[in-house]
């Protein structure tokens, strides 16, 4: 959560007193003020704890999408097994891809596509939460809970809520996902939230009235900065009170605010996802280190081969269009973009020409974070039902994106009961990425 507030009635500038009135935070930072951030952010830098500069995009495709029409189109496989899309060459030789992305298949060099991705759990929650998490978990699908943090809330656990440059959340959330919370490692380190709960968490109470939305926010801070400068309050306090005032109240509000996006580059990216993906990539180029994009609608257990035609599109243009855009401002290195779901689909297809949940092989794909791209990794077996070489397990991913983020990948923490508990058990990561 972003707060500029303060609970107290007297004070300056509406309100607020020096000490009070400015916090950052995901969902709260018992008390932690972002100034204090920045200085224990500095006093780690002289200590050599340096944070790696990359961020991972994670793009999530609920419903469980199929991974024999995006990247393993088996067009040697008896016709009821192939994808029913056909396949398209990519720019890379030998490199074939689902027929529905055309563009996906021009900048497939810098790309890399996963074949042997596989966990073993078919259930939308119970899929979800083992990607997320790299940890199974049955009762999900009956309504329960997740039991283990997600990958974005160990990025915030290690990095901090908050980037300490910027000001803003390590994690954000651009649309909502099952398992997408820290779980036990508490709410600080859960995601920053856009969607609906934006309004309860981008807040100033202050005399303007509760923010509504992203752009109220923006307002409302462009409204405290003229105050401030008229209360001549910036120059009472010290250089990382001040550092902090800046950051909230410039830098972090134009990160979110499109309209400072060239119009050409908007448009390029187009509407929907592509707008989506575009906030993504600002977001990480000011110091998020971890975003969730969301495009749904996968479930397709029938009437597939016209559902793909008409989803795929949209998803074809916006990630070819981030792939070329991050390449093309040199942050291949810096940024990764995964693309996963919760499981793939039966291999062959059933009588409502349709397929159905099938998590022993998914769909995977990435792009940038400096790994090696141009690749396909894994194979699966004839008919695409199971990992044939180099199976691929969802801490295993974990692994890949903690290496890409510079974290431990042997990394503890402490659960409820005090016991240490490690993050990644048995993953390791992706050697022919690496």
């Amino acid at each position: 959560m972003l707060k500029v507030m303060s609970d107290r009635v007297h004070g300056n500038c509406a309100g607020m007193r020096r000490r009070d009135f400015l916090k950052a935070g995901v969902l709260g930072l018992t008390g932690l003020t972002l100034s204090d951030l920045l200085r224990a952010r500095a006093q780690a830098a002289q200590k050599g704890q340096a944070v790696k500069n990359t961020s991972v995009v994670w793009l999530w495709l609920p419903g469980g999408p199929t991974h024999i029409e995006t990247f393993d189109p088996k067009m040697t496989a008896p016709a009821e097994y192939r994808s029913v899309v056909g396949a398209i060459k990519t720019c890379v030789p030998g490199i074939e891809i689902g027929a529905i992305f055309p563009k996906l298949a021009q900048v497939a060099d810098r790309m890399a596509f996963v074949r042997s991705f596989a966990h073993t759990n078919s259930g939308h929650a119970g899929g979800t939460h083992f990607v997320m998490t790299g940890y199974d978990h049955i009762p999900a699908d009956n309504g329960a809970p997740p039991i283990r943090p997600s990958i974005g809330a160990i990025v915030a656990r290690v990095r901090g809520p908050n980037h300490p440059l910027t000001g803003l959340p390590t994690y954000v959330r651009l649309g909502g996902i099952y398992a997408d919370g820290p779980a036990w490692l508490g709410p600080a380190y859960a995601p920053f939230d856009t969607t609906g709960n934006a309004r309860n968490n981008m807040n100033l109470k202050i005399s303007l009235q509760q923010l509504e939305d992203r752009r109220s926010l923006l307002r409302s801070l462009d409204r405290i900065n003229r105050e401030i400068d008229q209360s001549g309050l910036m120059a009472g306090l010290d250089s990382f009170d001040q550092q902090a005032f800046n950051l909230i109240l410039g830098r972090a509000k134009d990160v979110f605010d499109l309209s400072k996006e060239d119009p050409r580059v908007r448009d390029r990216y187009g509407q929907g996802l592509g707008q989506q993906l575009l906030l993504a990539r600002r977001l990480c180029e000011a110091g998020v280190g971890f975003v969730t994009v969301t495009y749904g609608g996968w479930d397709h257990h029938g009437n597939i081969k016209q559902e793909l035609e008409r989803q795929a599109p949209q998803l074809d243009h916006a990630v070819a269009t981030f792939v070329e855009d991050i390449y093309a401002r040199g942050l291949g290195q810096q940024i990764l973009l995964v693309i996963t779901g919760e499981f793939g689909r039966t291999p062959r297809i059933n009588g409502s020409a349709g397929r159905d949940h099938w998590a022993p092989l998914s769909t995977l794909a990435l792009s940038g974070g400096g790994l090696k791209m141009g690749q396909v990794i894994g194979e699966s077996n004839a008919k695409a039902e199971v990992p044939k070489s180099t199976p691929i397990t969802p801490q295993d991913l974990m692994a890949t994106i903690f290496h890409v983020l510079g974290i431990d990948p042997h990394i503890q923490f402490r659960d409820p009961s005090g016991r240490p508990v490690y993050m990644i058990e048995r993953g390791q990561p992706i050697a022919e990425l690496i």
